[in-house]
């Protein structure tokens, strides 16, 4: 029995991954802020994870244990993540920087190693949702850049573990049509100097649905070679 522990799934792309675990049969237990509308299959746990105090006491309970309980594969996404603080570094709130690394890099981390520790019998599968902008730098995303490529070498780092029941991969899932896309595009040029590529992308028509990106990246996720590639991006034809 496979079951999935997906964050961020509320909404956007984690929705939509949500969504489409459940259309393939498998039990998702949604990590967010606020509640999903209700549907069979899911369970919810309402966890502020940019709050690391909230997180620490619900990984200290039993519900991941519980809900693990009897799986043959485990499933986690690392899907929550937030864009800000934008803009140079002289003008960035450090208690904004303190809040987006420990969304984007202190929950996932913390939620791979508890998720790891919560089905030891079971194969598990750890997807981060990583960005191009962790392999890229660009001015203004200095806090952005940094988290998202923290992540690429947390996978990088588990492969090098060798334990072959878990599997890491920080995957780039190219620009997807979601809320963080628009609080981009909203963004003055001064803070970003590259918001026109983006407001470009949209008017393009290239962003790509959220159920179109969950569809590959949840075959991706159960596909026979996960994991042989720590880092990668769903655009290439490895991934």
């Amino acid at each position: 029995m496979i079951k999935a522990v997906v964050t961020g799934h509320s909404r956007g792309l984690g929705a939509a991954v949500a969504a489409e675990l459940m259309a393939r049969g498998i039990p998702v237990l949604g990590v967010a802020r606020g509640h999903a509308q209700a549907c069979e299959g899911m369970e919810q746990a309402v966890v502020d994870l940019g709050n690391g105090a909230a997180l620490g006491a619900w990984l200290a309970g039993p519900a991941l244990r519980s809900f693990l309980a009897g799986c043959d594969t485990a499933l986690l996404v690392n899907n929550a993540g937030m864009v800000t603080p934008v803009g140079p570094l002289a003008g960035q709130d450090p208690l904004a920087v303190l809040a987006a690394a420990t969304l984007n890099v202190a929950a996932p981390l913390a939620l791979s190693a508890a998720f790891a520790q919560a089905a030891p019998q079971a194969e598990r599968r750890i997807l981060h949702i990583s960005s191009g902008a962790g392999r890229s730098a660009y001015p203004g995303w200095s806090v952005y850049c940094a988290t998202k490529a923290a992540l690429d070498q947390h996978a990088r780092a588990v492969a090098l573990d060798g334990d072959a029941r878990v599997k890491c991969v920080s995957l780039a899932p190219g620009v997807i049509d979601t809320d963080m896309q628009a609080e981009i595009r909203a963004t003055p040029d001064s803070k970003f100097p590259l918001r026109q590529r983006f407001v470009d992308l949209k008017e393009g028509g290239v962003l790509v649905a959220p159920r179109d990106c969950a569809v590959a990246l949840v075959d991706c996720l159960l596909a026979r070679g996960f994991g042989r590639e720590p880092v990668s991006d769903l655009r290439s034809p490895r991934a």
